[in-house]
Formats: structure tokens, sequence, C-alpha cells
């Protein structure tokens, strides 16, 4: 296989997994949500270059949590099927892993937008 076509392959395979996570979980769509209402109401309030910046690692950063969240999820039910209390807690500490980062994205959230929203009102 050339160098190219593994590379073209691998694009393929990484958006094969946007889609899978996007499609199959519903944690997934609620932060895809999340990031739609965020870039239209930073359209709307014209969040300034950094502070696009923060907002845009922020979505990053709570997406890829929960595609590794899913990704653990997924590869502990398949290595263990039957229930135990050591996937429960990788599962655990995966899940806490995205809400840390859901937690830290409203923070930033409040901090950029609460100012233009007292001042529309």
């Amino acid at each position: 296989m050339s160098y190219l076509k593994k590379r073209v392959d691998s694009f393929k395979w990484a958006f094969n997994g946007l889609k899978i996570v996007f499609c199959e979980e519903a944690n997934a769509r609620i932060h895809l949500l999340a990031t739609i209402v965020v870039i239209a109401l930073g359209l709307f309030l014209g969040i300034d270059r950094y502070e696009w910046i923060t907002v845009l690692i922020a979505i990053a950063m709570v997406i890829a949590a929960e595609i590794f969240n899913t990704a653990i999820e997924h590869l502990s039910d398949f290595v263990s099927p039957e229930k135990r209390p050591a996937i429960k807690k990788v599962k655990d500490l995966a899940a806490a892993g995205v809400l840390v980062t859901a937690i830290v994205a409203v923070v930033i959230g409040v901090i950029i937008f609460m100012p233009r929203l007292l001042t529309l009102f």
C-alpha cells in the first residue's frame, strides 16, 4: 500500500469515527448542539479573535474527551462484557474526564459571553 493511500485511508477512518460518535452517542449530539449554539452566539455577539481561539479550544477539548470516553467504553465492553468493578471504575474515570472538560467549557463561555449578554439587556 502506498504512503499516500495510507494517509488518505487514515483520514477516512478518522471521519468514520466522527460519524460513529455523532450518530450513536446521545451525549456527543448534545455537545454538537451546544457547539452550534456557541458558534452562532459568538457570531451574533462578535467575539474577538482570541475569544474565538479560546472557545474553539474548549469545544475541541469537550468533543475530543467525548470521543475518548466513547472509545474507552466500547473497548471496556469488548474486553469485559460482564459487569466488573474495575471496568466500572475505568468507565467512570473516562466519564469524569468529559465532565471536567465540559465544566471548564461552560466557565469559559460564561466569562466570554456573559458580559456581552448583560449589555444587551
